[in-house]
């Protein structure tokens, strides 16, 4: 993991500010992995069962290196508190109507943050494509990576009620942006 994640941080141009990234890898079954500011990114051991290659991986890893490098913490964080002083302003305009602002707040939900947050997944995933083709990894191993996600099963939600998209729908746009990354 470390070795992937030092391949793509040596191709990557950051200017975060972030002086030394941290990767940790956490015994935990759940195929998962994540980044936070200021460098630091997880990965559950889970996620090696699944990310077959050190392609898969790199698919993995430059998705995370991705959420760090575009901020998309601290756009969540702003995004977060704007809609919380919106919802004060319609709670205090509607005299605190709990129908108003339970109709609100769900529109709130599903029509303004779970898109911004499939925004961020499907922005992560391109600049990945991207960060793991330059550091030398076949741009083709992430669409393999969603194959096997996908052939995991269980229970997804519906893409709409979801923070990500859908297997189908990852493996689509990159699969649009493979020829790109085929170049680097």
């Amino acid at each position: 993991v470390k070795c992937i994640a030092n391949a793509i941080l040596a191709v990557i141009e950051d200017d975060t500010g972030v002086q030394s990234w941290e990767v940790v890898v956490f015994k935990d079954n759940s195929a998962n992995a994540f980044a936070l500011p200021g460098g630091k990114i997880g990965v559950h051991t889970g996620i090696l069962p699944v990310a077959k290659t050190t392609g898969q991986l790199a698919a993995v890893m430059g998705h995370e290196v991705a959420h760090v490098l575009a901020r998309h913490g601290a756009e969540r964080i702003s995004d977060a508190t704007i809609m919380n002083k919106g919802m004060g302003a319609v709670g205090a305009a509607s005299g605190n109507n709990s129908a108003v602002m339970g109709a609100i707040g769900a529109g709130a939900q599903f029509g303004v943050m779970l898109p911004f947050s499939r925004k961020h997944e499907s922005e992560a995933d391109i600049l990945g494509l991207e960060y793991m083709a330059k550091a030398g990894f076949d741009p083709k191993e992430s669409i393999d990576l969603w194959k096997n996600m996908s052939a995991m099963g269980g229970s997804k939600p519906m893409e709409i009620m979801s923070t990500h998209p859908s297997d189908e729908t990852r493996m689509k746009q990159l699969n649009e942006k493979l020829p790109d990354a085929n170049k680097l």
